[in-house]
């Protein structure tokens, strides 16, 4: 996951780089967080249902 803060929403965007569509928001980071992990589970699971590849994990550096 990828969360930045957004000045104009006042909202943390969240996007899953790996997960092409995957993204969500939190007004708090904590949610951002939880909106994240179900995003990407909403997502594999919809691709496992379509019989979608699922693309490998990208290791960023720090």
């Amino acid at each position: 996951m990828v969360i930045q803060w957004d000045d104009e929403d006042q909202i943390y965007v969240v996007s899953v780089p790996e997960l092409p569509g995957c993204m969500t928001h939190g007004r708090s980071y904590e949610e951002a967080v939880q909106q994240g992990q179900d995003a990407i589970e909403s997502w594999l699971m919809s691709a496992i249902a379509d019989g979608a590849p699922i693309p490998p994990p990208r290791i960023v550096a720090a």
